[in-house]
């Protein structure tokens, strides 16, 4: 007799309050038999569950009494719903998992409960960008992740150069709808854009996840890795102070304060991965700032201005 499949009539029961052996068989797809033994086995376990003959009998638990799977208080509940409400509409499983966590909780929780599950919907896409598409290799590595299981990856690089990757899966990260697979190889942790992925073989093999590695720190250090690299250039800009927050919006994390410029205007120190780049991302405000250093991207931001207005002029 399978566990699971007593819990998910100790469910039934607690969702309908009474219940017929052969509702419990068309529920859980078994026969009226075996459903008639799992409602007897719960009852000899000493489960308050007892059987009423006659018409609009069934099995009913004794007094109402419930058995919370969940341990969870009503906040708690609400809160885990709040959150895991957006993304059950990723696939059936995931909503079939939410309606199951719904019965599993006490009756006085559940509405709160279902409420919570649809109080909040997520749209990825960001203004005027079409939504992007899960990338199709991501169930198929979390499994692996989830089996510990070596896959074979066939991954095109930045540059579009194809390869074979042997590399054992440790996580999956989704930053701002971009997913990334940080996996174990020959060489050591690497990290892999996934929709890079154009072909994973499993191998059957499996390995032995490190006892040190942590997903959350991995991700970090990528993280600071790749701002780094995005902020090797600096520039000190004077911009008036009604058009601080645009930069701060466009710049992020490589935007910083360096005080008080003029009357009406602050100091910014604004970064990027190049001069040239930072040129560019600067051209746009034309007279709006003032560039003071370095030399260089003040050269590009004049060869720039020198192109439109070749390109440009009556």
């Amino acid at each position: 007799m399978r566990a699971d499949r007593l819990v998910a009539t100790m469910l039934l029961l607690q969702s309908r309050g009474r219940v017929t052996a052969a509702e419990v068989a068309a529920e859980l797809e078994v026969s009226v038999a075996t459903a008639r033994r799992d409602l007897e086995a719960l009852s000899s376990a000493g489960v308050p569950v007892y059987p009423q003959a006659g018409r609009g009998g069934g099995w009913q638990l004794v007094g109402g009494a419930r058995t919370d799977l969940s341990g969870l208080s009503a906040p708690e509940a609400q809160a885990l719903f709040l959150l895991v409400g957006p993304a059950a509409a990723a696939s059936d499983e995931a909503r079939a998992a939410l309606r199951k966590l719904v019965q599993a909780l006490p009756r006085t929780f559940r509405a709160d409960a279902e409420a919570a599950a649809t109080a909040t919907t997520v749209d990825p896409a960001r203004w005027s960008e079409p939504t992007r598409s899960r990338p199709a290799p991501v169930d198929a590595l979390q499994g692996a992740v989830v089996a510990r299981q070596r896959v074979r990856l066939g991954y095109a690089n930045a540059r579009g150069v194809s390869s074979d990757r042997l590399v054992e899966p440790l996580g999956l990260v989704d930053k701002d709808d971009v997913w990334y697979l940080i996996a174990g190889t020959d060489r050591g942790q690497r990290t892999f854009r996934v929709d890079r992925v154009t072909s994973i073989e499993p191998t059957g093999e499996s390995f032995d996840r490190p006892t040190d590695f942590d997903l959350d720190a991995a991700w970090a250090a990528v993280v600071d890795h790749v701002e780094q690299r995005r902020a090797q250039t600096w520039a000190t800009v004077l911009v008036e102070d009604r058009f601080v927050p645009i930069m701060r919006d466009r710049f992020g994390l490589h935007c910083r304060d360096d005080g008080r410029g003029p009357n009406g205007w602050t100091r910014l120190r604004v970064a990027a991965p190049t001069p040239l780049d930072l040129a560019r991302n600067l051209a746009g405000w034309g007279g709006l700032i003032d560039v003071l250093d370095p030399p260089s991207v003040r050269d590009h931001l004049a060869r720039i201005g020198a192109e439109l207005t070749s390109r440009f002029s009556p």
